[in-house]
């Protein structure tokens, strides 16, 4: 699993915190996850694919996919997957953020729904009330509900919208109504972007022309996507400030479609492809040695997955035929993927996954 990929210990707190609320016993919980407490309480950070498989069993045992989200109820099991249903054929980005607040509208799960708005050259996403709900019953919800659960929302609609259009959606701000936090640059981190505090609305701001651009998902990526579901939702990127870690943010988890050009990549951090270039061999990296990079994380993430098959990761990886899936592997590690399953190195995985979790 790529180490890298990791949530705040923060985050994990108070997701428990959330659902011991709801009466739920938090050792037994995490046993039968197999993570030892001590673990949650010795570490700063936490791996984003075991978080996103304690998210998806909290979600079913809450019967409730928006469970510490911005939300104002129930959403019961089924209901993110009916969503994408309704919007994955829209023509573009914007039509189908549109089609996600009539969803709400229609589904009457949840009090709080998403809304597209233009403002000449930028465009926000941000949170109303329902049709069927009062404006200041909505109001009060916003005003009481914890900055963490904001920011998951936020961040999950991030990248839920970067997936719909195979691409980093590059933010130019994010706002919160909450007060400052202590750990600002966490969610500089997280949304790779300004983020301001105190603001009138929780909103996501970005280039308007990505409105425009049209939904590359399909029926079939989708069904891998949800395999995984929330993990590429929650991933976080890289910690520091490096122009690699901005193309990498840019390239982002999501390889069943196609990756950004070199051209395209500059073109979004304002400079010249040929500027893009030198200051990446000066950080002594290319544009296609980080390409790489990113394919051989994400193939070994999903391979130390037991519960993903060889074929769902080469459809995850964006292999038309598994064999390609293969050859690529096998040229990345040295082995083929059934091999990897079979080597020490996958064994050694387990086992260290195994020893963390009881530490």
């Amino acid at each position: 699993m790529n180490s890298k990929a990791s949530v705040p210990m923060s985050s994990v707190k108070f997701l428990l915190k959330a659902v011991e609320a709801k009466g739920h016993c938090i050792p037994t919980l995490l046993e039968s996850l197999e993570i030892d407490p001590s673990y949650i309480d010795k570490n700063d950070t936490f791996p984003a694919y075991e978080y996103g498989m304690l998210y998806q069993k909290i979600m079913w045992l809450e019967q409730d996919e928006s469970f510490a989200m911005l939300s104002g109820g129930k959403m019961p099991n089924g209901t993110f997957r009916m969503m994408c249903l309704c919007i994955i054929h829209a023509q573009s980005l914007a039509k189908a953020l549109y089609r996600c607040s009539d969803f709400f509208d229609v589904c009457r799960s949840s009090t709080i729904k998403p809304v597209l708005i233009k403002k000449g050259r930028y465009a926000l996403v941000t949170f109303a009330p329902v049709d069927l709900v009062d404006e200041d019953v909505a109001a009060d919800i916003m005003a009481n509900e914890p900055i963490e659960k904001i920011r998951t929302s936020m961040s999950i609609w991030h990248h839920f919208i970067s997936w719909l259009i195979g691409r980093r959606l590059a933010l130019k701000a994010a706002y919160f109504t909450a007060n400052r936090p202590t750990d600002v640059d966490y969610y500089k981190t997280l949304f790779q972007s300004e983020v301001r505090f105190s603001q009138h609305a929780n909103a996501l701001v970005f280039p308007a022309s990505y409105l425009d651009m049209p939904i590359v998902q399909t029926e079939d990526t989708l069904r891998g996507f949800l395999k995984t579901a929330p993990y590429q939702l929650l991933v976080m990127v890289e910690n520091d400030n490096s122009l690699k870690s901005q193309v990498m943010a840019l390239i982002g988890k999501d390889f069943s479609r196609e990756l950004p050009s070199a051209d395209e990549v500059s073109s979004t951090l304002n400079m010249s492809v040929s500027t893009l270039r030198r200051r990446l061999s000066d950080e002594s990296t290319s544009y296609q040695q980080i390409k790489d990079e990113c394919r051989k994380e994400a193939a070994i993430t999903y391979m130390n997955a037991p519960r993903l098959s060889i074929n769902d990761i080469a459809s995850l990886m964006g292999f038309d035929e598994p064999s390609a899936f293969f050859r690529s592997f096998k040229k990345w590690t040295g082995m083929t993927p059934g091999e990897y399953r079979k080597s020490e190195q996958y064994v050694r995985f387990e086992k260290s996954l195994k020893d963390r979790k009881t530490r």
